[in-house]
Parts: structure tokens; C-alpha cells; sequence
């Protein structure tokens, strides 16, 4: 088979298998989170106040969803909205007393998740992974709406 060989489908099954493990290992800790809400949480964190469409662009998610992912956020309790000072169309969003604990507590989880999803390199392979993969999506990552 010739696509086991296309860069196209390697990425798909890493997401795949990167899915699975977050999956996992988040359902083992009894925690219902997805890989997109720990990124949302993760901008959220590093950036209280900031907008739903900043949150998008900072995890290079699509605009026009990203309401669902805070939406399910939100109904979790580990986000509030709040509509902008700035801009009275734009909601800003800040983690909750719930949602950064859960942050916090997750955390460590999802670092330790990095080297089961590359177990089978060594640690300059994974290294020299991370440099390409951020290369490769600097030159072909498409604008974000």
C-alpha cells in the first residue's frame, strides 16, 4: 500500500493514536475532557479575559465551532463568559475556581501523555519530531478564519 508512506495519512494515524491515549488516560482518571477542551482551558489559562475567537486562533481551531468546545465548557463549569468590555459583541472567557483545579490536576496527566504517544523514539528522535512537526506547520499551516 502506498499511502502507509504519505506524510498525509502518518499524521492522520498520529492523531489517531493521540486521540486514543488522551482518550484514555483521562477516562482512567475520571475526568470528561477532550483533547480540543484541554487546549481551549490551556489558552483560557494562559490568557484569562481573552476572547472566544482569540481562543480559537491560539489553538488553530475553527472560528466558527470553537462556541460548541466553550459551550461544553461552560455547562461543565469550567469556564465563564462574559460579555466584552471592549468589544460588545465578543464574550470573553477565564476558567473557573473548577476549571483551574481541573487544569491544574490534568495537567501532569497530559505532559506525561507526550512520551506514551511517542514511546517508540528516543528521546533526541522525539526532539528532532517536535522541531519538524512545528517546521512543517510553519510553512504549510493554512490562515485561520
Amino acid at each position: 500500500m502506498k499511502v502507509q508512506n504519505m506524510a498525509g495519512h502518518l499524521i492522520r494515524r498520529l492523531n489517531q493514536v493521540s486521540t486514543h491515549i488522551f482518550a484514555k488516560q483521562m477516562q482512567e482518571a475520571g475526568h470528561d475532557l477532550t483533547p480540543v477542551q484541554f487546549a481551549a482551558m490551556d489558552a483560557i489559562a494562559a490568557c484569562p479575559g481573552i476572547d472566544q475567537a482569540g481562543v480559537a486562533a491560539k489553538i488553530a481551531y475553527d472560528r466558527a465551532t470553537i462556541g460548541g468546545v466553550i459551550d461544553r465548557l461552560d455547562h461543565k463549569g469550567y469556564v465563564a463568559r462574559s460579555v466584552s468590555t471592549r468589544d460588545r459583541r465578543a464574550r470573553e472567557v477565564r476558567l473557573t475556581e473548577k476549571g483551574r483545579a481541573l487544569f491544574e490536576e490534568v495537567l501532569p496527566l497530559v505532559e506525561h501523555m507526550q512520551g506514551e504517544m511517542l514511546e517508540a523514539l528516543t528521546p533526541d528522535e522525539r526532539a528532532a519530531f517536535l522541531a519538524l512537526a512545528r517546521k512543517a506547520l510553519g510553512k504549510s499551516a493554512p490562515a485561520l478564519p
